[in-house]
């Protein structure tokens, strides 16, 4: 794998560690981000992703490690003394104040003139498709429009970075969907880093640039949404990007340009050729879109490898509305999802099919290096 390597970063991170009591909630995490970077931290709950960002953001001293912003140390500075905002999942608003007064509020502590202050607030509004909403109160507010002043309050003091801690977290779905695509407006608009928290890879994957994947403390990979996606460097990585089937065998024959697997359950079947030795042991990550569904040929199989696939009956059926989800369990007993397009050819429940895909969208995994990176 290629290593993409930052040559100033606006955020770096060097064996960054945090212990609570016996529990290490952060293990060595060494990131660097980009000026201008939308990044990610994703992984689910209790990964570490939340306490990375509030070291970050001075609201948790490292028990170990550095993190510096724009080449400077800044691991024991206090959060008033970054060039960094936050916005949380609460909103965090002021009750008594109205939009404005909330948006205004780190200014006025700052001392801006008073001038300076109502012309930067209208710019914040503005950019938050917020204007003519100043004078109400949160309360009046929906979460959606709490959130974008919540966001305006954080940008309006122009900070270096702005971190995020899983700020859509409390709305429903279609207002979050709206929201995320108007997060990479905004941070497009302003140009600035920002550092996002999320347990949602959809999410994610929609507006990152690059995202770092964390698990038990620790980064399992970084990279862009596509290289992720398509190239997962652990088990862990495959299984919580998207959707896969993970499957475990043994190489058994190489061929010319694709490899036999004798899968766990007995049955066959075929991956890329490259780099692969008999008798090695291989897990492997098949996304159900990269599967083809047929019905069974005339013989009644698909010769179990040999011609690149596996035999399996119909168990579940679901129309997502822009394709069909099918999910099958092998002759030897392997359950399989499946996802086609709907305008395909449709199988119901205890039909016998076919499933066959290309050699190298069988990806074989590795234990790559936390942290080990590579680009689409």
């Amino acid at each position: 794998m290629a290593v993409e390597h930052h040559a100033s970063p606006e955020v770096r991170l060097v064996d960054l560690e945090k212990r609570f009591g016996d529990v290490i909630a952060v293990d060595r995490v060494s990131l660097d981000i980009g000026a201008g970077e939308f990044f990610s931290l994703l992984g689910p709950s209790g990964c570490g992703k939340t306490t990375t960002l509030r070291m970050i953001g001075g609201f948790e001293l490292p028990t170990g490690g550095r993190i510096e912003l724009r080449g400077q140390d800044i691991t024991l500075d206090p959060p008033d003394r970054r060039p960094v905002n936050m916005v949380f999942q609460n909103y965090a608003l002021f009750p008594h104040l109205d939009v404005a007064g909330n948006i205004a509020f780190g200014l006025k502590r700052h001392h801006v003139e008073k001038a300076e202050i109502v012309r930067r607030t209208g710019e914040a509004l503005e950019l938050v498709h917020l204007a003519g909403y100043e004078r109400r109160k949160p309360n009046q507010l929906s979460g959606g429009q709490q959130q974008r002043v919540a966001l305006a309050r954080a940008l309006v003091n122009r900070p270096t970075v702005l971190l995020l801690d899983e700020p859509l977290g409390a709305l429903d779905l279609k207002l979050r969907k709206r929201l995320q695509i108007e997060l990479k407006r905004i941070q497009l608009e302003v140009g600035i880093t920002f550092v996002y928290v999320t347990h949602d890879q959809e999410e994610a994957l929609t507006m990152s640039d690059r995202i770092a994947v964390m698990s038990g403390g620790r980064v399992e990979q970084v990279g862009t949404p596509e290289a992720l996606y398509d190239r997962p460097a652990t088990r862990f990585v495959a299984d919580f990007i998207g959707t896969t089937n993970l499957l475990q065998g043994t190489i058994e024959a190489v061929e010319p340009v694709s490899a036999v697997v004798r899968l766990r359950t007995g049955e066959r079947c075929r991956i890329d050729a490259s780099r692969m030795q008999p008798g090695r042991d291989v897990d492997i990550s098949l996304r159900p879109e990269a599967i083809a569904i047929s019905a069974m040929p005339e013989g009644g199989t698909v010769a179990n490898g040999h011609a690149g696939g596996l035999d399996a009956t119909i168990e579940q059926v679901a129309y997502l509305g822009s394709a069909v989800r099918y999910q099958v369990r092998t002759t030897g007993g392997l359950p399989i999802a499946v996802l086609v397009a709907k305008s395909g050819a449709r199988f119901g429940p205890g039909q016998l099919v076919a499933l066959t895909w290309t050699p190298s969208e069988a990806l074989v995994l590795g234990d790559g290096p936390a942290g080990m990176e590579e680009t689409a």
